[in-house]
């Protein structure tokens, strides 16, 4: 049986352990840096696996990829262990040619071509629900990734995969490299050691992992190998504290030095405090109702599921819940990215909405159970007050909605099962590219979104498919403008917003930048 101890009991377990931070000595306590936030989407530390956003800003502080983006700069990428690289065209596609720097595990091993190679290999062999990024999009197998020497590594794709966007995914966590002497002395039963580096760390990155105590913190300590060093910062805690109120608290009095989850309202408030330092962080974040749109289920009919999107109030949401904290879009590529359009072709029509629903045969509505997480929703809401929202614009439809709250991790795994009818949810491209969000959201074959919320369109694989490997940017724009299109009339969700990441730290904080990918570079902050 498992015993899970109450909020309060965790609480007060929490403040009394000194690797939170709020008893330690103040040298110990000015190089400790303790984030609070909502980090129950977390499942696991295996950068092979993680396909969530906590564990992606932990991963990228504990793994290095062969190349990165810096800081807010998401367009031009960086060496990270490559020390360079080149693009090279062949007769069967590309190849790509990456050349290591000098560089060391947190065990003390230096890192090698055949680190990298067994890294990609085992994110393949495992069937992670990442996998699809290297096995899909960049269409690689076993054997496409070699290392002619140690210092060298050779990447070779075929034509069906572009290779800057193969670069690009990189990035991701995917791209992690494990010290492969680590893994495999733990690998249980066929598994690449993925049991072990769930809750253990094998990586070259600033930091390593000391513990992770599920549901009440994850501790990280400075790696002493690491060759991006952290100059000040030796320890970061990133404290599982769900509710804002809570971490405006704790904030105020010096417990938490960063807030990851601020309500609208409470940000408002801090951006008038001089002791606080509120962030309007951007983001490539969209909230969106999912709808499961299976043969027999009541989302199988496009015109339910336009229906939908003609019931929801949007500017109530952008406006009011989120008090502008969001800009308001419904189609599938991110803002600011290039395929992207502002174009809203959904205005809140009720009326409109009951007309769909009785041309699909449903003129009395229907009742649906939507799952939601617990804490806080993008942009900083209260997910039970956005659910309300949403709940309350599809009454009006006669779409009765009935709210089914659990924890973000367990809502997901139902999610990946295609268990869901109808989840209020968010998504983040693996990497700044509208491809990011055009496979894993169009493609069924991907298995990842579309999958999910079982909607099978060719046409919509196609197109995404054909974007994905389009070179000539002109192209590549049009044919997103047909996805984005083919998406918002047919798809299986109705996209509510794209938020603003309200990060508040306190005024001693420095250097801390959250990208519009959710990452944070931990050994680039510092506490006055």
């Amino acid at each position: 049986m498992n015993l899970i101890p109450s909020r309060t009991a965790l609480s007060r377990i929490l403040m009394c352990t000194a690797l939170l931070g709020a008893g330690l000595a103040g040298a110990q306590r000015q190089n400790t840096l303790v984030v609070g936030g909502d980090f129950s989407d977390l499942v696991t530390l295996d950068p092979g696996v993680a396909y969530e956003f906590s564990g992606s800003l932990i991963l990228g502080n504990i793994y290095d990829t062969l190349v990165a983006y810096e800081g807010n700069n998401l367009k031009t990428l960086r060496p990270r262990l490559a020390s360079s690289w080149s693009v090279a065209q062949t007769g069967t596609g590309s190849r790509i040619t990456f050349k290591l720097r000098d560089a060391k595990f947190s065990t003390g091993r230096p890192v090698t071509a055949a680190d990298v190679v067994y890294s990609l290999e085992r994110v393949i062999n495992l069937k992670t629900p990442s996998s699809f990024l290297l096995t899909d999009v960049a269409n690689l197998k076993v054997g496409s990734v070699t290392a002619p020497d140690a210092k060298t590594v050779v990447m070779d794709i075929p034509k069906t995969a572009n290779p800057n966007i193969v670069l690009a995914l990189l990035t991701f966590n995917v791209g992690g490299i494990v010290d492969s002497t680590e893994a495999k002395a733990h690998i249980q039963n066929g598994d690449y050691g993925s049991a072990w580096l769930k809750n253990h760390s094998a990586g070259s990155g600033p930091f390593k992992l000391n513990r992770w105590d599920q549901s009440a913190q994850v501790a990280l300590d400075v790696n002493p190998n690491a060759f991006r060093r952290s100059t000040t910062i030796k320890r970061v805690i990133l404290r599982y504290m769900q509710e804002s109120a809570a971490q405006q608290t704790a904030l105020n009095s010096g417990e938490i030095d960063v807030a990851w989850d601020y309500t609208p309202d409470a940000f408002k408030a801090a951006q008038t405090n001089p002791n606080l330092k509120a962030l309007k962080t951007d983001t490539f974040t969209m909230a969106y109702l999912g709808m499961n749109s299976a043969k027999g289920s009541v989302f199988e009919d496009a015109r339910v599921r336009q229906a939908v999107r003609y019931a929801i109030d949007q500017d109530g949401i952008v406006k009011s819940l989120l008090q502008g904290l969001a800009l308001k879009t419904q189609t599938i590529i991110p803002l600011g990215m290039a395929g992207s359009t502002s174009r809203i072709s959904y205005p809140y029509d009720p009326a409109k909405a009951k007309a769909l629903l009785r041309a699909a045969g449903k003129p009395d509505g229907f009742s649906v159970d939507m799952q939601i997480g617990t804490g806080a929703c993008p942009g900083g809401v209260p997910c039970q007050d956005l659910a309300a929202k949403l709940q309350s614009d599809l009454a009006k439809v006669g779409i009765k909605v009935n709210i089914r709250q659990s924890v973000t991790s367990e809502m997901l795994t139902a999610y990946r099962a295609q268990k869901t009818s109808l989840i209020l949810m968010y998504w983040g491209p693996d990497y700044p590219d509208a491809d990011g969000n055009g496979t894993p959201l169009a493609d069924y074959g991907a298995k990842s979104l579309a999958w999910r919320n079982a909607w099978n369109n060719p046409q919509a694989s196609q197109l995404a498919q054909a974007a994905a490997t389009e070179t000539n940017q002109a192209k590549r724009v049009n044919l997103y403008a047909q996805l984005n299109k083919l998406m918002v009339d047919e798809g299986p969700y109705a996209v509510l917003y794209q938020p603003n990441k309200p990060v508040v730290t306190s005024k001693n904080v420095t250097g801390f930048v959250r990208d519009a990918n959710g990452n944070v570079q931990f050994e680039r902050v510092s506490k006055k």
